[in-house]
């Protein structure tokens, strides 16, 4: 990806064909059972795999993240028809899927949101609204969280829609700062039409699915700002090493090389709190949550300021696009808002301890 990743960004190309060549590596639905077409991998597994790709593309990678967690999704809390009717082609990247939860009026009080599905014999009829959708347009399947029953989180279902849906339409591509290799578009529900056969789990379970698809998408957005920090990293020792000021290469000023220390040592820590996160989930401990959530908050913080840092230490050359470390300034800044904003983060933590 990384010889590709200027272009994408420059051209608002989403890399349909590269993500296909990745999941013919399995990296369509990572942590997806095995009977399904998954690879059926940890949660570690999936962190050192999102690291490693995002040093090429952040953005591509972060998309692809999301996919894996609806696929994941699906073959939880599906049935079986479900999971061989939708598992399949997603993990074949054949198909490609999207994840709408947030709304215009509900982004981090997600259990306020309005979309409806009104139960009309064996169908629900979908009305309402998506927005920042990652993929919005583009993709093939929408794992929709909508209000089937009262107010708050108990009265959220979700349905999964595909393409094509008499209703379904999408607002205008967005322009973004970053992530310019996936589109982002408002999705759109006007009497959409939706089997129940669609619907996972029981009706009133679908934030209790929303949230537990995103404690995985934090791990894995989190490891996707390790890639970019890890690349922007190399990219800074470098440039110290060539280029020249006062006479001699930067690399010899004392400052900076303690500056690249610490950048280095933060990328550590940051990498091993992802990890210890990635296993608690996979081993289905009780502070899962509250460490994905730290892990979150912690590793997009630092990796930010680590790609950030990076970018001071190219000076001008830094501001220029020509230069790749500017990208993943750009692509990794939102990491610190999906998935649940930082600040959301500090809520889930505080609330955890002073319950505790």
């Amino acid at each position: 990806m990384a010889p590709h990743m200027a272009e994408w960004d420059e051209k608002e190309i989403f890399p349909v064909e590269t993500m296909r060549k990745a999941a013919q590596l399995g990296f369509g639905g990572i942590y997806v059972k095995p009977d399904v077409g998954g690879s059926g991998l940890s949660r570690l597994d999936t962190s050192i795999i999102f690291e490693a790709l995002s040093t090429g593309c952040t953005s591509t990678t972060a998309y692809m993240s999301i996919h894996n967690m609806c696929v994941w999704m699906i073959d939880t809390f599906g049935n079986e028809e479900q999971r061989r009717r939708f598992c399949p082609s997603l993990c074949s990247m054949e198909k490609f899927a999207s994840y709408c939860l947030t709304e215009p009026g509900s982004g981090s009080d997600a259990a306020s949101l309005l979309t409806t599905a009104q139960r009309k014999g064996d169908t629900y009829v979908l009305n309402g609204s998506k927005a920042f959708i990652s993929g919005g347009g583009d993709t093939d399947v929408y794992v929709v969280m909508c209000r089937t029953g009262g107010p708050g989180p108990k009265g959220i279902s979700c349905l999964v829609l595909e393409k094509g849906t008499p209703g379904l339409s999408f607002g205008k591509k967005e322009k973004k700062v970053g992530w310019n290799s996936q589109p982002t578009r408002a999705v759109i529900f006007e009497d959409c039409v939706v089997p129940v056969g669609n619907r996972l789990g029981a009706e009133g379970q679908g934030f209790s699915i929303a949230m537990k698809g995103l404690n995985g998408g934090r791990i894995n957005i989190a490891s996707c700002s390790l890639g970019a920090a890890h690349a922007s990293v190399l990219l800074a020792q470098e440039h110290l090493t060539v280029r020249k000021q006062f006479g001699e290469p930067l690399a010899n000023n004392q400052y900076l090389q303690f500056r690249l220390a610490e950048m280095a040592t933060r990328l550590v820590a940051a990498r091993l709190m992802v990890r210890n996160a990635a296993r608690a989930l996979q081993e289905g401990r009780e502070d899962a949550a509250v460490l994905c959530s730290m892990a979150k908050l912690f590793a997009t913080d630092e990796c930010f300021a680590i790609c950030n840092q990076a970018l001071q230490m190219h000076g001008g050359y830094g501001y220029l696009k020509d230069y790749a470390v500017q990208q993943f300034v750009r692509d990794i800044r939102v990491h610190q808002i999906l998935e649940g904003t930082n600040e959301v983060m500090r809520m889930i933590v505080a609330r955890n301890l002073l319950q505790g």
